[in-house]
């Protein structure tokens, strides 16, 4: 093993300025230094390279499943309308984006089948009436020996089967929206209206006024963002780490603010991707948030207190792990470590014996420092 060496300024600043020409600093993938493991560098070299140094610390660790997902909303919460019977759109002032309120008007369509099935209401409700008094008639004379018992069961039937044709008929009026009472006090209507179920925005719009419309077809979408929450998808191999109540910290695609959430539900099945839905209720509401984004999430499974250093204070050399530890004020010392988990930019040191209670390591400027090593070792 060559002893320390010292770095020539020169040779130093050369090397800076290759660093300095990297954008990000990539792990470390050619051999280790054979002879060479010990740098010294001066107090000026060192704040030119960038060095800085610090302490072990313990910190709690979690360790970490990575997921996609996207922002849904309950099945309870997302409202399909459609007309309940075919008819022309007469009028509809909705569009994509506005806000409506529970029994809001959402559309007035108009067909003569409405007419129609408002008169056959009324001739029923009519004959019900004629009807009735004929089975009363009927069963008054069959009480006195007068008439048949034939005649008394035929009114008794015609009577009951007016009776189940206007239930039948009022409620597919109530599908309509049309009150029968307010149809014996004001007559027939030309038009039915259809109304907001619950409070929520408007996401589809598939009408305009005077288009035809089939009770297949879909009119409008109301989504209420107010139960949102986070939709995950965890491959099998995971599946064993989570646990109901487990914390979730998740952000946007393309957003750096960061959010909260708690795993609520664990799907059963298991997709053909080799996926499982996790079910997430939110910290709190987001109203900014909506339906539909995508985002990335990090599900802690497990926390324990673990002695870490910073990510960037950790080399990875032919899958082997090193940190530079300073043995004085001007010399470090590459020494390899033991790695577990990684969590917040930091990673855990799996034996922190080997570390004395007041000695420093290299937090930042290791890859200079490996750099300027190896062409030490070079020389």
């Amino acid at each position: 093993m060559k002893t320390n060496r010292i770095i020539n300024p020169l040779f130093l600043s050369t090397v800076l300025l290759v660093v300095a020409g990297c954008k990000q600093p990539q792990p470390a993938d050619s051999a280790l230094p054979a002879e060479v493991n010990t740098i010294t560098l001066s107090a000026d070299q060192q704040q030119k390279a960038g060095i800085e140094l610090g302490l072990p610390e313990t910190r709690v660790v979690s360790k970490i499943i990575k997921a996609n997902g996207m922002l849904d909303v309950p099945p309870q919460s997302m409202v399909t309308i459609a007309a309940p019977m075919g008819g022309f759109v007469r009028k509809t002032s909705l569009l994509q984006g506005m806000r409506v309120k529970k029994g809001d008007v959402l559309a007035e369509l108009y067909h003569q089948d409405y007419i129609q099935l408002q008169q056959d209401y009324l001739n029923t409700k009519s004959q019900l009436d004629f009807l009735k008094a004929e089975y009363e008639r009927q069963l008054e004379l069959a009480n006195e020996s007068i008439n048949t018992q034939k005649a008394l069961q035929r009114a008794q039937a015609d009577y009951r089967a007016a009776e189940i044709n206007l239930q039948a008929l009022t409620a597919r009026l109530d599908l309509l929206n049309i009150s029968t009472q307010q149809l014996a006090e004001r007559g027939i209507q030309n038009s039915i209206f259809l109304y907001a179920p619950i409070n929520g925005y408007v996401t589809e719009v598939n009408v305009n006024p005077g288009k035809f419309v089939n009770p297949t077809d879909v009119l409008f979408k109301i989504i209420n963002p107010e139960h949102l929450h986070v939709e995950l998808y965890v491959f099998e191999n995971d599946l064993p780490g989570l646990r109901v109540e487990q914390r979730v910290t998740f952000s946007l695609v393309n957003e750096s603010a960061v959010r909260h959430a708690t795993i609520y539900l664990i799907g059963k099945e298991i997709s053909p991707e080799r996926t499982v839905r996790i079910h997430c209720h939110m910290d709190k509401d987001y109203p900014e948030l909506i339906p539909g984004l995508y985002l990335k999430a990090f599900i802690e499974t497990a926390s324990h207190q673990a002695t870490v250093l910073p990510e960037e204070a950790v080399l990875t050399i032919e899958a082997k792990h090193f940190v530079f530890v300073a043995s004085d004020a001007t010399t470090f010392k590459l020494m390899e470590v033991q790695t577990g988990d990684s969590d917040a930019g930091f990673i855990e040191i799996l034996q922190p014996e080997q570390f004395t209670q007041s000695q420093q390591v290299v937090i930042k400027g290791t890859y200079t420092l490996l750099s300027l090593l190896k062409n030490t070792d070079e020389e």
